[in-house]
């Protein structure tokens, strides 16, 4: 089992964007001692020592919700860590694909504007006839010995999604489904990862692990 080191001094919160689910991420946390508070109260957010940003769904919903709770600029002001975990990382970046009319009129003027926490954009897969969603165990490569301390390279986790930000100068870990994306990506204090660590055993809970440790 990984060992927490800092959670009986640590606030942790998940945000309740409304739109995730966001029981199986505290489940998880619950299961390595951590005490967790899910909240969308500006506050309670701010002064959090670790903050996850969990999401399912789709970009428009998610930015939907989070602006009619009014939390982006809460969420732009952060200066201690935050996880954004599957569609929560996706909402870190500049833009969305997803929602748009990409699919349709391939171009990108309708994309969802996200939280621009980090530089990127996020867009449909190239899976090179792969079927989408990629959904199921895929190895990640990393390049990080904070939030991948510990985890070998090429170890599995779970995956699913149809949607991805491509590698670029922001990927802390990768993954391959038809193409190369990011499986994790960091800027700063914002972490972000595609894959669902709270779904992906013994891997996901030393990720978690590593996150609350920071």
């Amino acid at each position: 089992m990984p060992e927490i080191q800092k959670s009986q001094r640590q606030k942790i919160v998940i945000v309740n964007t409304g739109c995730a689910n966001i029981s199986s991420v505290r489940f998880a946390l619950e299961r390595l001692g951590v005490t967790v508070e899910v909240s969308d109260d500006k506050d309670v957010i701010t002064r959090a020592d670790k903050v996850f940003l969990p999401g399912v769904g789709t970009a428009a919903a998610a930015m939907a919700s989070v602006t009619q709770k009014d939390l982006s600029s809460t969420l732009q002001s952060l200066t201690q860590p935050v996880l954004g975990v599957c569609l929560g990382m996706q909402l870190m970046v500049e833009s969305s694909a997803e929602g748009s009319l990409e699919n349709r009129l391939g171009d990108t003027q309708d994309d969802i504007p996200c939280l621009s926490l980090m530089p990127g954009r996020v867009a449909r897969m190239e899976a090179n006839g792969l079927r989408l969603p990629h959904m199921g165990w895929n190895t990640v490569s990393h390049s990080d010995d904070t939030l991948f301390k510990g985890i070998p390279q090429d170890t599995y986790f779970y995956f699913v999604h149809s949607f991805a930000v491509p590698e670029y100068a922001h990927t802390l870990a990768s993954c391959n489904y038809g193409n190369p994306f990011s499986a994790a990506i960091n800027k700063d204090n914002f972490f972000g990862v595609q894959f669902h660590p709270e779904r992906s055993s013994d891997a996901g809970a030393q990720l978690l692990t590593n996150f609350v440790n920071l």
